[in-house]
Order: C-alpha cells, then sequence, then structure tokens
C-alpha cells in the first residue's frame, strides 16, 4: 500500500510540473453562459441563492461560481457549488474537498464512489461520496469535477487529464461540482437518493453551462 501510494505521490509531483510548463501556453475558456444565469428552479426543485465570502473566493480563484440551496416538496434540501475556471496555473487550481472540508471542522468518515443513473446516456455517471461528521451531525457529500466534457471521479485522474489536455488541447479550463445534504439518524440512505436523484436533474442543466 505505501509503495502504491509513493507512486501516486510521484505521478501527481510529475503532472504538476509539466502543468507549469504549459498551462501558460494555454487558452481562456469561459462558461457557454455565465453561472449567473443558472436556473433557480429544476423540476420540482426550488432554490435560494448563497454564497461564501469574499475571502474564500479569493482562495478558491474561480472564474465564474454559482451557488444555491435547493429544496423539494418533500422537504429535502440539496445544496449545490459550481465552481469555474477558465484555465487553470498556479496559485489559480480546483480546490478538493478532501482537503477543505477539514479545514472547516468536519471530519471525513468514509470515501467511496457512486454511480449516478442518466436515462438519456448510456451507462452511469461515477461521483465520489465522502462522509462528513462534525459533532453529532452528519453529512453527505457528493462531488466530481467536470471539465472539458469528462465527468472525473478522481483527483489523480483530473490532474492527469488536465495535462494531457494542456499539451494536446492548449486547454486547462474546468469545473468542480459538489453537493451536500444533511444525514439524519439512520438516514444514509435516504440521503444518498437524495442527492442521487437531484444529481441526474441538474447534470443536464450544467451541460449547457459548462464547455465540453
Amino acid at each position: 500500500m505505501k509503495i502504491k501510494h509513493t507512486l501516486v505521490a510521484s505521478a501527481v509531483i510529475i503532472a504538476a510540473v509539466f502543468l507549469l510548463r504549459y498551462a501558460g501556453h494555454s487558452q481562456d475558456v469561459p462558461p457557454l453562459k455565465p453561472l449567473s444565469e443558472f436556473p433557480l428552479q429544476i423540476d420540482s426543485w426550488v432554490g435560494s441563492p448563497e454564497r461564501f465570502s469574499d475571502r474564500v473566493y479569493e482562495i478558491l480563484g474561480v472564474d465564474d461560481t454559482f451557488m444555491a440551496t435547493y429544496r423539494n416538496s418533500g422537504g429535502g434540501w440539496v445544496q449545490l457549488y459550481v465552481g469555474f475556471y477558465e484555465s487553470q496555473r498556479k496559485g489559480k487550481m480546483i480546490h478538493s474537498p478532501k482537503h477543505c472540508m477539514p479545514g472547516g471542522g468536519w471530519n471525513i468518515v468514509q470515501t467511496s464512489l457512486v454511480p449516478i443513473g442518466m436515462p438519456d446516456r448510456n451507462g452511469d455517471i461515477s461521483v465520489l461520496k465522502l462522509m462528513l461528521q462534525k459533532g453529532g451531525e452528519r453529512q453527505m457529500v457528493l462531488y466530481w469535477f467536470q471539465s472539458r466534457g469528462r465527468f472525473i471521479a478522481s483527483e489523480y485522474f483530473d490532474k492527469i487529464y488536465l495535462i494531457l489536455d494542456s499539451i494536446t488541447r492548449s486547454r486547462t479550463d474546468g469545473s468542480f461540482v459538489r453537493l451536500i445534504s444533511p444525514v439524519h439518524e439512520n438516514g444514509d440512505e435516504i440521503a444518498l437518493e437524495t442527492l442521487k436523484e437531484f444529481a441526474s436533474r441538474v447534470i443536464p442543466v450544467l451541460e449547457e453551462y459548462l464547455p465540453s
């Protein structure tokens, strides 16, 4: 296991070196439509806009962003965050929640992959799931990297594709999509189904805004 982690870490370092070399030559690619126009109603889900502090956005370095909490008639809610980068380079990269969440006091107690069923596609989309806990409060997170036409459920593969596309396509644009929902007592499956149902509805809408 240690050897595997060492190899992965070495691959990430090598990828970072290549990125710093080639990212400066990449073109800026704007979203297809401004995220400020993202709908606050998606089927039966109705959203209320939210935002981080200005300092957080400075740290994130995003070029365009959207955040809102959507609620359905059954009382479920999901917070959606989208961060879009026209190009990625040193000091302006997508941040993983595996690094950000612990900084906010949340402990990651479980990490796994889950499939999102998409009726209009051949096959499912895989996304990352985190189980978080802070004191007696629990949350479930689904997230993925939606970049240059790919749905990527791995920080490492996101970096690898970033390097390849910077060299072959002169593109380093990309986006990070995160969904959060509360987990009540013995409600893990309910939270997961709520997140997956919302994800299946929001992904087609995201494709109208994020370049392929």
